[in-house]
């Protein structure tokens, strides 16, 4: 039972990273319907320089964590304005080409000797790692400070959202671009916004991934990345509480996979699921069908 408790926990502390990315993924689809795969490379990124930070620019890690977010917002906003900002009215497929276009482009570029490396980098924790024992089950520092980190970022989101004049924007441009524009609403500014934002809790996601799984490579944002975008369909993508929801099933089933059935499976059975979604809720689970009128 104690093994089932603890993996349980595990679960939980990866799906609050997976949802930190898959916060990005929503937003941005809500905003302007566009999947940015390269949305896992920003995540990839913000892990870089988040341990440059704590590891050779000599910053406690909080700090370190803040110039990886800030970092990745510019970033978010300077891929927006060159790679998706001219397709913004064009074909959604052009779109989506040019994010993987972007995706690959990052990956290759931070692979490159000047840049980060094409070599795996083991991390040194920022902080000496403490377990306690609590009815038998094991419990981390780590895991406590995914898990605090996780809620407060939540919250924020939330209250930027809900009750912001830039969350009142980001509202108003997700519903109609050309009626926001008719409000006031500076279009082009809350877009990149979104992807600032997005961008900035994939950096936070990015530099608590290298903290608790201490190895990082310019390739790691992949696999994170399509599981968090698989995290946001099966939530609902556009929906911040299913890209949460989302995440935390996709970190319990994939923890549980390794632990009951095998490592090898963790994968297959992670997109297996979001085949099985796409077939027959493609709106996800907290999603609604929306009917469009001709």
């Amino acid at each position: 039972m104690e093994f089932f408790l603890e993996q349980v926990i595990n679960g939980i502390q990866l799906g609050l990273v997976y949802a930190l990315i898959a916060l990005g993924y929503t937003m941005v689809y809500g905003i302007v319907k566009l999947i940015n795969f390269a949305h896992g490379d920003v995540f990839m990124v913000g892990a870089f320089v988040g341990y440059f930070g704590f590891t050779y620019w000599g910053l406690p890690w909080p700090l370190a964590i803040i110039v990886a977010m800030v970092f990745c917002a510019i970033l978010g906003m300077v891929i927006e304005r060159i790679a998706y900002r001219p397709l913004r009215y064009a074909p959604r497929m052009i779109a989506l080409i040019s994010a993987i276009g972007v995706s690959f482009f990052l990956e290759y570029f931070c692979s490159l000797k000047f840049m980060f490396g094409p070599n795996y980098r083991v991390v040194q924790r920022p902080l000496p790692e403490i377990s306690w024992q609590i009815g038998g089950v094991t419990i981390t520092n780590i895991q406590l400070l995914i898990l605090v980190t996780v809620i407060c970022m939540l919250i924020l989101l939330l209250w930027i959202v809900h009750r912001t004049k830039i969350g009142a924007a980001m509202r108003t441009v997700s519903f109609d671009h050309d009626a926001a524009r008719l409000m006031g609403v500076n279009v082009d500014r809350t877009i990149s916004f979104t992807f600032a934002l997005g961008s900035a809790m994939a950096a936070m996601g990015g530099v608590l991934y290298a903290i608790a799984y201490p190895q990082i490579q310019p390739f790691m944002g992949i696999m994170p990345g399509l599981k968090a975008f698989t995290a946001a369909v099966l939530g609902g993508i556009g929906l911040i509480p299913g890209a949460v929801l989302g995440a935390l099933i996709m970190g319990q089933v994939e923890t549980m996979t390794v632990a009951f059935i095998s490592s090898q499976l963790r994968d297959a059975i992670a997109f297996a699921i979001l085949i099985i979604v796409l077939l027959f809720k493609p709106t996800g689970i907290l999603g609604r069908t929306e009917t469009e009128k001709v």
